[in-house]
């Protein structure tokens, strides 16, 4: 009880800003081992060569991913104020109007929906994504560039690193508590 008592309350724009720093952090840490795990990967005939400095579309593809799930997370008034906030923070660091920015989300969300379909697991749409926006599949042995497929060991490998790039809510609200 006394945790409950104790948690830092957040407003809905503190709660983005958290959010989407806590993201970025992550990618600007972890991007560079998704590159070199990549790069050597032995499903690959030839190493990819994805130099760190290429981080955009992942950026996009984490980025997507959370805000999909504050969807499931919040009560969709919220979800709603919530994104809203993320757009105009997102528009204002790639330098382009919320409008745009959330355009952008959208596009990513239907491309990561449309490879991944049927299903709905988000950390198999991002390893999926990652794979299609850094056109792996000319890296692969023909038998699977044929299929134009992903090798699912090599899928394997990245869901097992993409599901270190989700928000853990549960951790985030037993430290923090948003105003409603």
């Amino acid at each position: 009880m006394l945790g409950t008592l104790l948690k830092k309350r957040l407003s809905d724009t503190q709660l983005a800003n958290v959010f989407l720093n806590g993201i970025f952090e992550i990618v600007d840490n972890g991007f560079v081992e998704v590159v070199d795990l990549i790069n050597e990967d032995l499903a690959f005939v030839t190493s990819p060569s994805i130099p760190v400095e290429r981080n955009g579309q992942f950026t996009m593809i984490v980025v997507v991913a959370n805000i999909s799930s504050l969807e499931t997370t919040f009560e969709t008034v919220q979800a709603n104020r919530i994104e809203k906030i993320i757009f105009e923070q997102l528009g204002s660091l790639m330098g382009v109007s919320a409008a745009d920015a959330e355009a952008k989300v959208r596009e990513y969300q239907k491309f990561m929906q449309r490879i991944n379909h049927p299903s709905k697991n988000m950390v198999y749409a991002m390893s999926k994504a990652v794979f299609q926006k850094y056109d792996l599949n000319d890296f692969q042995d023909e038998y699977f560039k044929r299929l134009q497929s992903p090798n699912p060991l090599f899928l394997k490998r990245m869901d097992q690193v993409m599901i270190n790039f989700l928000w853990d809510w549960d951790s985030f609200f037993k430290k923090y508590k948003i105003d409603e």
